[in-house]
């Protein structure tokens, strides 16, 4: 009995020397595993965070240590550890609590700048899928085809198209459409519900060995909800015959470790154009999550979307000026088109041993997509028009994987993490057409079926040398592009093939609690359409960019956080929109430099500021001075608002958006005009019911939300005249709902 006392002393006094891991869980008030949880060791100085499965390892304990336990919008907590942490792991449960910007410390994390955009959404929520995009700092969006077309992007000095330079994704699958039939990297981001997304991050420039094609200006990756805390029923009505139904629904409410959820929105419009829209789309969404008993995660996601339209198109500026249309009238009003977009995704999270994690996923995509346009009217064909018809059908299969390892090298704490993924297109019959009227075919101008491949491979680590992390990545994208043309007498399938090498190095230190400095660097790269490809013969398939930023994330007293950043980032090529061919077509190399400047205070718990500016110079580096610039970079824009969250039952907001003039062609001498729009909203909760109202353009100004320098010929014109061609923004815009939760 003596020797068994003994032996338990000296096991605990030995377990209080030598250091060991701690596993635990957390999870919140609803028994729902928390992400991110920020886990510090304040004696040991190690740290970790949780998975998505809500668990972790924390390296490097002994019993006495203090740990530091929080996650924003949740009450902190700090733990002694004990044997019986030591030997049977911890479970912690937070309680959630308003989310307050002076919960925010910076060491807590690698890339704060994203971190803070949680707080924007938990102050001023996303109410549709245009606000999505809109959420990331410095972003700025245009409609111009009836609302169902992919939204045009702006940012950093970039005119993006739909998706040329920056790469989007949903869950792991991608949202950019490679060869795609009306411009490569193409993003239609309309079949998420917006009430679904939990989580946004972004980055900018070319920095990050997780990302790939189309990574050159930024990425942006959405995370959608894995529960609902309670269902919700809601419906929305307003000016232009707009309506929208949305319906969310916890299927499994008393479920322990599982939660299946399903959504689904209906939106119709005709917009305030004279010949109506038309306008609605259908998603439905669906989601199952199960945790097994060894703390692994399984997620199972299915979607469908699908939308029709009309639209006015982008109408010229002389025809407004003579009093022959309104703003809001049309040359060719038989423009629109429809498209829908199927998905199969699934996540698996699963710890391999104690240092190491795994994330998998895989998904199948069918896409489909039918457009027409008029951008020159009889430019081209006196008789019948210049009318075009894009269309394709497409099946994506693919696969990603990403091992987490955290080690030592030496004494420097070290986080390994790799992977590999497949992305593979099946696109048959990508057609382009002229046109009449959306019913007759005048002439195919291209008709062919792409088949194209990418194969990645990446590895990245984050060395820990006290306060400052060194971040280190590199990754490798392989490609093959087949074509067959089927405007061709005989089978002739045309094949390139094309591998590229990214480096990247980032550099993080956390000067004080308050201050964290960075530097990143990288090279990037965007695909060129697989048309392009081989008729090039493989000249300039992947062209790289180069960039680097040099910045901070300042915290100078608790309710006032600023980021900014200098950067540099040249391209090896342009794309450009060519309006009469509807396709993008490749130019030559450019430089961008530029100020970004992010500002947010919490004045007090129910009142928040926030406001992002980019200052940009972008011209083309091959054409003689006052020819250079590059047609639609905006040089300054800027967003922000003030958001108000639960005073006395009322939340709401004022948001506005600034785009500055810019050059729409290559010696601006046609200008781009800018604009300033404001937006307001506002929600009232009694019970389970909340009463809102938006008012888009609040001030009723005028403004193009999309705009292009183009040669168009009018029927009764002799000569064409190139000049502003648009789509006018939507003028003062009321709309109210009610939703009941349950």
């Amino acid at each position: 009995m003596k020797k068994i006392i003994l032996a338990s002393i000296l096991f605990c006094s030995f377990s209080t020397i030598i250091a060991q891991n701690i596993k635990g869980k957390i999870t919140d008030s609803f028994k729902q595993p928390l992400e991110n949880v920020y886990v510090f060791n304040t004696n040991a100085n190690t740290h970790a965070h949780t998975l998505p499965n809500g668990t972790f390892i924390l390296l490097d304990n002994k019993v006495g240590d203090t740990l530091n336990i929080g996650l924003l919008g949740f009450k902190k907590q700090i733990v002694i550890v004990d044997n019986s942490h030591v030997n049977s792991g911890l479970e912690i449960v937070l309680q959630s609590k308003t989310l307050m910007l002076d919960e925010l410390i910076l060491t807590e994390q690698l890339d704060a700048v994203s971190t803070i955009t949680k707080i924007d959404i938990a102050t001023s929520p996303v109410n549709s899928s245009q606000e999505i995009l809109q959420k990331v700092p410095g972003l700025i969006i245009g409609q111009h085809a009836g609302g169902g077309k992919a939204e045009q992007l702006f940012l950093r000095g970039f005119d993006i198209d739909h998706g040329t330079d920056i790469s989007i994704g949903v869950d792991g699958m991608p949202v950019n459409m490679v060869s795609h039939a009306h411009g490569q990297g193409y993003s239609d981001l309309h079949f998420v519900i917006p009430e679904t997304i939990n989580k946004i991050d972004f980055g900018k420039g070319p920095y990050y060995g997780k990302q790939g094609d189309f990574n050159t200006a930024g990425y942006v990756d959405f995370s959608t909800k894995d529960h609902l805390r309670e269902s919700t029923i809601k419906l929305s009505a307003g000016q232009f015959n707009s309506l929208k139904t949305l319906a969310m629904f916890n299927l499994l409410e008393d479920k322990q470790n599982q939660n299946a959820y399903i959504a689904a929105e209906y939106i119709a419009t005709d917009g305030p154009f004279k010949s109506p829209q038309n306008f609605n789309r259908l998603n439905l969404f669906g989601k199952y999550v199960v945790y097994t008993p060894d703390n692994n995660k399984l997620s199972l996601t299915a979607s469908h979307f699908t939308s029709r339209w009309d639209a006015s198109g982008q109408i010229p500026q002389r025809e407004v000026d003579n009093g022959n249309i309104t703003r809001f009238g049309a040359i060719d009003d038989t423009e629109g088109g429809n498209t829908e977009r199927t998905n199969f995704n699934v996540v698996y999270d699963k710890y391999i041993s104690d240092n190491t994690k795994l994330k998998a996923n895989a998904f199948y995509s069918h896409y489909a997509f039918e457009l027409y346009s008029n951008f020159t009217f009889f430019l081209e064909d006196a008789v019948n028009g210049d009318q075009i018809k894009q269309k394709e059908n497409r099946h994506i299969f693919g696969v990603n994987t990403e091992i987490t390892k955290d080690l030592f090298l030496g004494n420097v704490p070290l986080q390994l993490n790799y992977g590999v993924g497949l992305r593979h297109d099946i696109s048959n019959d990508v057609e382009l057409s002229k046109t009449l009227n959306r019913t007759t075919l005048i002439e195919s101008v291209q008709l062919g079926d792409i088949n194209q491949t990418n194969l990645d491979a990446f590895v990245g680590a984050d060395f820990e040398f006290g306060k400052l992390t060194v971040s280190p990545a590199l990754r490798l994208d392989y490609f093959k592009f087949l074509y067959n043309d089927q405007l061709q007498p005989a089978l002739n399938t045309q094949s390139e093939t094309k591998t590229i090498v990214s480096p990247k190095l980032n550099f993080f230190y956390d000067a004080k609690d308050n201050l964290q400095l960075f530097v990143k660097s990288g090279i990037g790269f965007h695909s060129n359409d697989t048309r392009v490809v081989v008729a090039q013969s493989g000249e300039e398939i992947l062209p790289r960019a180069y960039g680097v930023d040099v910045g901070n994330i300042w915290k100078p007293f608790s309710k006032l956080v600023v980021n900014s950043a200098v950067w540099y980032l040249f391209s090896e090529q342009e794309f450009v929109y060519v309006g009469d061919a509807g396709i993008v077509e490749p130019s030559g190399k450019s430089e961008r430099y530029g100020l970004d400047l992010g500002l947010r205070y919490q004045f007090n718990d129910w009142l928040y500021f926030d406001t992002d500016a980019t200052l940009t110079h972008a011209r083309s580096v091959e054409e003689p001075e006052g020819e250079n610039y590059i047609p639609l970079a905006p040089d300054f824009t800027m967003a922000g608002g003030f958001s108000v969250k639960d005073l006395n039952g009322f939340s709401g907001g004022i948001r506005y958006r600034f785009i500055d003039d810019r050059p729409a062609n290559e010696d601006n001498s046609i200008v781009a005009e800018g604009y300033f729009v404001t937006d307001f909203n506002v929600n009232y909760t009694f019970n389970n019911i909340t009463l809102g109202m938006v008012i888009e353009n609040l001030f009723d100004v005028d403004w193009n939300e999309t705009q292009f320098a183009t040669e168009s010929r009018l029927q009764n014109e002799a000569q064409s005249v190139e000049e502003i061609h648009f789509t006018p923004g939507t003028p003062f815009f009321i709309k109210g709902s009610i939703s009941y939760t349950f």
